[in-house]
């Protein structure tokens, strides 16, 4: 056999291998509103830098029909590639493929990509769209996704992971995405879930689809699984790009190696006239912290992350300057900005993710407290509030802070102070720090002398108006030292980026141990 017969052989069982499950399967796909596998590396990837891996690997069961079904490259594909000219390591599960679900030698396949990435120090990128372990191949298909999540615990930390949900993600193999730092989905396509609706209807009795059970808009708005949801494949690639843009390729990327995709256009020195009447007189009317946010950071590009769950608080990436920050932020207009159990976790993990990847965190505070009553102290909001507390405790990344109204209590302690560590702390002249706030204190504090006053409303009112003189603004915390500085709301902007500029070298770390046991 010659080498041109030899070369046409290796041709045909490369279009083998990219055919995946069949014509038939792949057009049954894309009929259900779903790009191939193969389509959606072309779409993500810059054209022409994928590089394949495991092209014509194929598994090795032969039980229950196995033996009959062999597809080259198996039920994923894998390899590499680059994403604005930056190298990633990438796989793609191929649905026209026994359902994508996870074999042993998908198993294999992934971990490839991942220990690649991991030793190279560059993101790995996951699209996923597999019903889960595969059930012919028994014990050897579950070894296949413990060793996945393996990797993906032995990378935390280290390389971005991203998880793009394209179809089903399910069972055990479900806590593969959840381990990873960014989860997007798709509407109407999108599904995670430990059992589907079959198992749900035996075990429990109730009737619930796949879309309500685990959807897009489900693990969006209500699980807090999904950081970021998109109408179309098409725009949820463009989201993962632009993602992409504001991250390091690996934690040893420290501050000076963190670029940004463009360099900065907007004037680090711009003001904003418009900030001067954000806060209204009424401390107890609403205001949108996006407004200070889209003003304060880069031509306004804020890159908001988990937009639909506990969206009393904000968190997302921006640029100062050029340099990518992670925003942490209260959001007023919704529950008054105050913190529950899902703002905490939220918050916490965002805080941890910019902490591991030496990302500067900038945080906007306007907090009346912690959400009070029996369902979130039955819940466990003093050990999920915790986990805020902590992860601001932990970071050792630059932190700049800016209070713009309320900080009471805990809450302000917690939002990035100086007894966390925080490194520069600012105040508008409308903040207000004190351990709750005045209508509060005074009905504690002058209780008896209010019920024994000839005109009680008229002396608490009095007693009110001289509590916040004393403590409902931000000079006295000034004065012991807690906030650096009271600044003019129309420099917030030129504030921030020189503050980043004096912590662009700092160095700082914790006591040495194993690892700390943040509160689970």
């Amino acid at each position: 056999m010659t080498t041109n017969d030899k070369l046409d052989g290796l041709t045909r069982l490369k279009k083998q291998a990219e055919a995946g499950g069949g014509k038939e399967r792949t057009e049954r796909q894309q009929a259900q509103g779903k790009l191939a596998a193969r389509e959606r590396l072309e779409l993500l990837l810059d054209p022409g830098s994928f590089n394949e891996l495991g092209t014509l690997i194929s598994h090795r069961a032969t039980d229950f029909g196995l033996a009959e079904q062999k597809y080259l490259g198996d039920a994923v594909v894998s390899g590499s590639g680059k994403i604005d000219g930056r190298p990633v390591f990438i796989y793609s599960q191929d649905f026209t493929v026994l359902g994508g679900s996870i074999s042993e030698v998908v198993g294999q396949k992934v971990c490839q990509a991942m220990d690649m990435a991991l030793s190279s120090g560059v993101p790995i990128i996951a699209i996923y769209d597999s019903g889960g372990a595969r059930i012919q191949e028994g014990v050897a298909s579950l070894s296949g996704v413990g060793e996945m999540l393996l990797r993906n615990t032995l990378c935390s930390g280290a390389i971005p992971q991203l998880s793009v949900v394209v179809g089903p993600s399910a069972g055990g193999a479900v806590y593969c995405p959840a381990i990873t730092d960014f989860v997007f989905m798709v509407k109407g396509i999108s599904q995670m879930y430990i059992t589907g609706p079959d198992v749900v209807k035996a075990v429990t009795g109730e009737e619930i689809s796949h879309q309500e059970l685990g959807g897009a808009e489900v693990h969006a708005r209500k699980s807090g699984v999904s950081h970021f949801i998109a109408d179309s494949e098409a725009e949820c690639f463009k989201m993962v790009r632009r993602l992409l843009s504001f991250l390091p390729q690996s934690y040893k990327a420290g501050l000076s190696k963190v670029k940004p995709k463009v360099k900065p256009s907007d004037d680090p020195e711009r003001t904003d006239e418009n900030l001067l009447g954000l806060i209204p007189d009424d401390p107890k009317k609403a205001y949108d912290m996006m407004k200070l946010i889209t003003s304060a950071v880069d031509s306004g590009d804020f890159m908001e992350v988990h937009q639909h769950f506990a969206p009393n608080i904000i968190v997302g990436f921006a640029r100062l300057d050029g340099q990518p920050v992670g925003i942490v932020a209260q959001q007023p207009a919704c529950l008054a900005g105050v913190i529950d159990i899902d703002a905490s976790v939220k918050a916490a993990r965002f805080v941890r993710f910019c902490d591991a990847f030496n990302i500067p965190l900038v945080s906007f505070v306007d907090v009346p407290g912690f959400m009070p009553g029996s369902a979130q102290e039955h819940h466990g909001i003093i050990r999920h509030g915790a986990k805020l507390i902590y992860a601001y405790a932990e970071a050792t990344v630059p932190k700049v802070t800016v209070i713009t109204r309320k900080a009471y209590g805990g809450a302000y302690i917690v939002m990035s102070s100086k007894h966390l560590r925080g490194d520069i702390n600012y105040s508008w002249p409308t903040g207000e720090i004190a351990v709750i706030g005045a209508e509060g204190a005074v009905n504690i504090i002058f209780r008896r002398a209010i019920a024994q006053s000839d005109k009680p409303a008229e002396t608490r009112q009095k007693l009110v108006s001289e509590y916040r003189g004393k403590f409902d603004n931000p000079y006295t915390a000034a004065a012991l030292g807690y906030i650096d500085d009271v600044i003019d709301p129309r420099q917030t902007r030129p504030k921030l980026i020189k503050a980043l500029e004096t912590l662009k070298d700092k160095d700082q770390s914790n006591p040495p141990k194993k690892h700390g046991n943040i509160p689970l």
